[in-house]
């Protein structure tokens, strides 16, 4: 997939303020801090699409982007241990849990997990609710380039391993890195695949 134009549509405190749109929409999600803003913007080459900081969670709107007039990316508040009130935290995992649940247009949420470290329970109890709740989900393992390749391939199968004693077939999974690039083709033909998947079942 070639990402010919990407533009901002609107950020939504909830599910109930996001665009009215039929459109397949594409959910990136996950802890704070675990670079998801870098990622968006290394996948739609755009280096100020989505913002980045130091500070953890930071992201609290659900923001939309329509790519190539056909489909939109979405920006979703993080979840787990953002340096914010614990009231505030529980909003934005309720608006998040509400929008996945909720949302017909939706075609896969992309869960993002730093291969770095050691399996999180935060990051397994979200995936195995979406597998509960019977949401499409995949996982992407981010910041590959800040490990060599062995400690981030043993992260990875350890996530797996663990995540293998909920589910019978694990979710597709991709290793990332948003400063060498490393997963964007992979990851975009995997959505022009579910785009196609969804407008053939239309059909």
């Amino acid at each position: 997939m070639d990402i010919k134009q990407v533009k901002f549509i609107k950020s939504s405190a909830a599910l109930a303020d996001c665009p009215a749109s039929s459109l397949p929409e594409f959910v990136f999600t996950g802890r704070s801090n675990v670079g998801k803003s870098s990622l968006i913007n290394m996948l739609m080459q755009k280096n100020e699409l989505a913002r980045t900081s130091s500070t953890p969670g930071k992201t609290i709107t659900i923001n939309h982007y329509l790519v190539n007039e056909s489909w939109h990316l979405v920006d979703l508040p993080g979840y787990g241990y953002a340096k914010r009130s614990k009231t505030l935290r529980q909003a934005w995992e309720k608006a998040l849990e509400e929008y996945v649940t909720k949302r017909e247009q939706l075609q896969v949420v992309f869960v993002l997990v730093d291969s770095r470290i050691p399996p999180q329970s935060s990051d397994i109890s979200f995936i195995n609710n979406l597998g509960e709740w019977g949401v499409p989900c995949a996982i992407i393992f981010t910041k590959s380039d800040k490990n060599n390749q062995s400690i981030t391939q043993k992260n990875a199968n350890a996530f797996k391993k663990e995540l293998a004693e909920f589910w019978e077939d694990l979710p597709p999974s991709f290793i990332t890195s948003a400063v060498k690039k490393q997963g964007r083709d992979l990851l975009l033909n995997y959505i022009e695949t579910c785009i196609k998947e969804s407008q053939t079942n239309r059909l």
